[in-house]
């Protein structure tokens, strides 16, 4: 799966977020903290992480499906905003806690620069058959 490829025209290329690491059952993702991805007092919008955070899960999950049959999407995300950041480049890393056969849950844990946790988000993935 070459997912530089699959972020061309995306959400993914719109807020700058890269995929560094791509293993079974976990993902390590980044994002800059910029004019992309401020909200409007010049820190890192709240939707920007969530957004972070679900494609971390997603991606995630598509590598662990059969990509013959199987899809997946976003079915339920929640987010815990803990520290401010106004610059630089957040790292998010995410692990499946559950590798069901219709759902998978993702744990992912956004960190700044300096490794201190700026959000913490969990995110329900739905695994689909292709008709």
């Amino acid at each position: 799966m070459n997912v530089k490829d699959m972020g061309k025209g995306t959400l993914l290329e719109a807020l700058g977020i890269e995929i560094t690491e791509l293993g079974e059952g976990h993902v390590t993702a980044t994002m800059p903290v910029d004019h992309r991805t401020h909200q409007p007092f010049g820190l890192l919008h709240g939707g920007a992480s969530v957004a972070l955070a679900e494609t971390v899960a997603s991606i995630g999950a598509y590598a662990l499906v059969d990509h013959e049959t199987e899809s997946v999407a976003g079915l339920e995300i929640n987010a815990n905003h803990v520290r401010p950041v106004q610059s630089g480049v957040v790292t998010a890393t995410g692990t499946v806690l559950h590798r069901g056969k219709t759902t998978m849950v993702w744990d992912i844990k956004i960190v700044d620069e300096q490794k201190r946790l700026v959000c913490v988000s969990r995110c329900t993935i739905a695994v689909i058959k292709k008709r």
